[in-house]
C-alpha cells in the first residue's frame, strides 16, 4: 500500500491510498486479457471465412436443381435434389450374360444374339441402370457441363446396384479408366471415367490406374456416328503404355455409359493383347 499525497484546488494537502499489485498478477491479467482478444479474433476470423465458403459455394452449386429446377433446401443438397435421384429408373431383371444387355422378361443366364455372333473381347461387362429419364439428364450434367462434383454420388448409386454381383468383383485386381485424348480432357477438364475409378477403387478397396491406356489418335467423338462407324472410329486409337501393369491380370474398365460397346470392346483388345488376364466393364448406365 502506498499512501500519495497532492494538494487541491483549495490548496488544501489530501492522502490517497494507492493499491499495488504483485508483478506476476499483473502479467496474469494481461495474458488473460490476451487471450480472450485472440479467441475474439479468432471467432471473427472463422465466421467471415464461413461466410465467404458459403459464399462460393453458392456460386459453384446453385441453388436449384438442374434437372427438375427445385430449390434445393435438403441438407447436403447440391445440382441435383434428391427427389430427383430417387426418380431414378432402375433396370429390368433380364439381361445377356457376357455384355449385360437388359431384357424386360427375367430369363435364365443366356447369351444376346449380338455376343453370340460377334463375341466381345471383354469377358463381361455390367452397367448399374438405363440411361434413360433423369439419370440421362445427371449423366450429361456431369459430362458436358463441368459438375465434376456429381463423380460422388454417380459412382455410389453405381457400387450399390452392382455391389452383388459377384461375378463383376471377384478376383479383380486393377481398375482401369477409359481415357481422353489430352486435348478432350484439356478442354472437359477432367476426365469423368477416370473420377469414377478412383471414387469406385477407394470404396472397394482396389487400386485405380489412368496412366494403363492412353488415347492415342484424338478421333471424332463417338456420339454422332452409327454403329458401324463408332467401331472403325476407335480402331487403334488406343494404346497400352504399362503391358507389365496388366499382364496376367484380371482387369476391370471403367466407363460412363455403354452405347454400342464399340469403346469398352477396342479396349478390351488391347488389354487382351497386352497380356490381361481377364477384361470385365462396368458403367453407370447402358443406352
Amino acid at each position: 500500500m502506498y499512501i500519495w499525497k497532492m494538494r487541491n484546488v483549495r490548496g488544501e494537502d489530501q492522502q490517497k491510498e494507492i493499491r499495488s499489485y504483485p508483478l506476476d498478477s499483473l502479467l496474469c491479467a494481461v495474458s488473460r486479457r490476451s487471450r480472450r482478444e485472440n479467441q475474439t479474433r479468432v471467432l471473427i476470423i472463422t465466421g467471415w471465412l464461413q461466410t465467404i465458403e458459403k459464399y462460393i459455394e453458392f456460386l459453384l452449386f446453385p441453388s436449384f436443381c438442374h434437372v427438375c429446377g427445385r430449390f434445393l433446401e435438403g441438407r447436403g443438397e447440391k445440382i441435383v435434389c434428391s427427389q430427383c435421384w430417387e426418380r431414378i429408373i432402375l433396370p429390368p431383371r433380364g439381361r445377356c450374360a457376357r455384355c449385360g444387355r437388359f431384357y424386360e422378361q427375367e430369363k435364365a443366364e443366356h447369351l444376346c444374339l449380338d455376343c453370340q455372333q460377334h463375341p466381345p473381347y471383354f469377358n463381361l461387362h455390367r452397367s448399374a441402370f438405363p440411361y434413360e429419364g433423369v439419370l440421362r439428364e445427371i449423366i450429361l450434367l456431369f459430362k458436358f457441363r463441368g459438375y465434376s462434383y456429381l463423380a460422388k454420388p454417380l459412382a455410389g448409386i453405381t457400387i450399390r446396384r452392382l455391389k452383388e454381383e459377384a461375378s463383376l468383383w471377384e478376383g479383380l485386381e486393377l481398375l482401369v479408366p477409359i481415357p481422353l485424348h489430352p486435348r478432350r480432357a484439356k478442354q472437359r477438364g477432367y476426365n469423368q471415367a477416370q473420377l469414377l475409378a478412383k471414387i469406385i477403387g477407394r470404396e472397394l478397396s482396389l487400386e485405380d490406374d489412368s496412366r494403363v491406356l492412353q488415347k492415342a489418335v484424338n478421333v471424332p467423338p463417338q456420339s454422332s456416328l452409327a454403329e458401324k462407324e463408332r467401331r472403325e472410329n476407335v480402331k487403334n486409337s488406343f494404346k497400352v503404355r504399362s503391358p507389365d501393369k496388366v499382364k496376367d491380370k484380371v482387369i476391370g474398365l471403367v466407363d460412363d455409359i455403354y452405347t454400342t460397346g464399340a469403346t469398352l470392346n477396342e479396349c478390351s483388345r488391347m488389354l487382351s493383347q497386352a497380356g490381361a488376364k481377364e477384361v470385365r466393364a462396368l458403367t453407370i448406365a447402358r443406352a
